[in-house]
């Protein structure tokens, strides 16, 4: 590994001007990919930062408006309050999916998003959610939707001295539901060929308000399937207009063939899990008014 200096500062200001007089600065939250990376070459680094210390980066706060949480949050963390399972079941099932539970217990939200893995599993949770990123630098701070986030594999839009502080969450509404859904050739350990994550808001007249539907490892980046959401909304629920959603959903995938699949096969999967995460959101919105 090539040398590079440390620094682990205690508060936001001090990290935002180490990142802007820095030539290669990055920041540490979790360390999973970042490490493995300056270890095998594939990203450089004079300035390594330490992000763990900073208050603003460990927020985790439901409020009225939604969702609050700190880049530096783990995924353990996620999982562990007890307003996400059912408020933001789409980020609570994808945390869960990230690597092993050791990973999960050290891996940060903000790592997963800034890593910009096209397989990233919490970001089309994220995105079917209509999070914004919290990018913050030395000269002020921005609001980022998430799917305005992502330039291609391994890079966003975060400019020199720009840091990735926190996700925003809105707060879902009433009759809503969310999940996320991946396919893996192994029980755990490994990375998507394809996931989707799908949000549902349905009136009690069974017509679909809002629809998002996310895809993942099936494109250079984490997308939306904007053409499948517009195939939805307005219309009443039925097995027949998931499977139209799924299909149209298919025509927003660009996939690769490689090793681990064709892209034929990931089509097929993007088709099969859309349709499957849509009948979950269904069930859980039918669920929740028994329950009421």
């Amino acid at each position: 590994m090539a040398g590079f200096k440390y620094a682990a500062p205690r508060e936001l200001d001090e990290a935002l001007q180490l990142m802007a007089s820095a030539q290669q600065p990055r920041p540490l939250a979790g360390g999973t990919d970042i490490v493995d990376q300056l270890k095998t070459g594939r990203r450089t680094a004079d300035l390594v930062i330490e992000m763990k210390r900073i208050p603003q980066m460990q927020r985790f706060d439901v409020e009225a408006d939604g969702l609050h949480i700190g880049a530096a949050r783990s995924c353990t963390d996620i999982r562990s309050h007890p307003e996400v399972p059912a408020r933001y079941a789409a980020l609570y099932e994808a945390a869960g999916l990230i690597g092993s539970v050791q990973i999960q217990n050290r891996a940060a939200l903000g790592g997963n998003i800034c890593n910009a893995a096209p397989s990233a599993d919490t970001a089309p949770a994220l995105l079917v959610l209509d999070a914004r990123a919290v990018v913050a630098s030395s000269k002020g701070a921005r609001l980022v939707e998430l799917d305005r986030f992502f330039k291609g594999p391994g890079q966003t839009i975060l400019e020199k001295g720009e840091l990735l502080t926190g996700i925003f969450v809105p707060t879902p509404a009433a009759r809503s539901a969310s999940t996320y859904l991946r396919f893996i050739p192994r029980n755990e350990m490994d990375i998507a060929i394809a996931g989707v994550g799908c949000y549902l808001e349905i009136e009690s007249s069974g017509l679909v308000k809002r629809a998002r539907i996310a895809l993942a490892a099936v494109a250079p980046t984490p997308i939306r399937a904007r053409i499948a959401e517009l195939a939805l909304e307005g219309r009443e629920i039925s097995d027949a207009l998931i499977e139209a959603a799924a299909e149209a959903a298919v025509s927003a995938a660009r996939p690769i063939s490689d090793v681990r699949g064709s892209a034929e096969y990931r089509k097929d999967l993007v088709r099969v899990l859309t349709r499957r995460t849509l009948q979950a959101c269904v069930q859980r919105i039918n669920a929740g008014e028994r329950a009421s």
